[in-house]
């Protein structure tokens, strides 16, 4: 993380190069939360939303204060925001969500936190998250986190793919700890059924063409 940090202060300082590395580290995991928020068939499209969060957040660098961690928390706010200005758009917003006003961005970049590692759960949620990723590629276990209720969806997209603990995705998602590890733990466990049911139907279908 050391050599994030001193890029996030170069690319503040206005370094292109810098600016360019962090575009490259975080953009793979922004897109993959993009695409959980709008789904495949958006006419904007995850690329389109992970753009306009690009351009928002070269804006806010020079003001921006804070290291590796805080500011790939607050690249996640600002994708959120916009996946939720095109969710608003095509009329799939639920009664109640709403982005985190841009006044508050800086303050909740700034929030303590230690995001790390794929996985970053603890106990029996860790071993299905394990389960999960170890089952599947990553971007099938997007698409098949895209696939539970947006709440879990997230949830799960915050903790276990982005690495964020609790407190920072309650945070972005304006909810508590509490609430976001049930969230996990209730889309973790669906995932572990569909998984298990895959798994079932592919070995159901060898026996049966080795039978023929």
């Amino acid at each position: 993380m050391e050599g994030t940090d001193i890029a996030v202060r170069r690319a503040r300082d206005g370094d292109e190069e810098a600016f360019s590395q962090l575009y490259r580290e975080l953009t793979p995991g922004l897109l993959r939360y993009a695409r959980v928020m709008v789904g495949g068939d958006s006419p904007a499209g995850a690329e389109d939303v992970v753009s306009e969060a690009w351009a928002q957040l070269a804006r806010a660098l020079p003001d921006f204060e804070g290291g590796a961690g805080e500011f790939r928390r607050f690249a996640i706010v600002v994708v959120r925001n916009r996946a939720l200005d095109v969710l608003r758009r095509h009329r799939r917003v639920r009664a109640g969500e709403v982005p985190v006003p841009d006044e508050q961005l800086r303050e909740l970049a700034s929030a303590s936190s230690s995001p790390g590692a794929v996985g970053r759960t603890t106990g029996e949620a860790a071993d299905v998250a394990d389960l999960v990723l170890e089952a599947l590629s990553t971007e099938r276990a997007v698409g098949l986190i895209a696939g539970l209720p947006r709440d879990q969806a997230e949830a799960v997209m915050l903790r276990v793919v982005l690495g964020l603990d609790a407190t920072s995705a309650g945070q972005v998602l304006g909810k508590r700890p509490g609430a976001v590890r049930m969230a996990v733990s209730r889309g973790l466990r669906s995932l572990e059924y569909r998984v298990g049911r895959a798994t079932a139907c592919a070995g159901e279908s060898a026996r049966g063409a080795r039978k023929r």
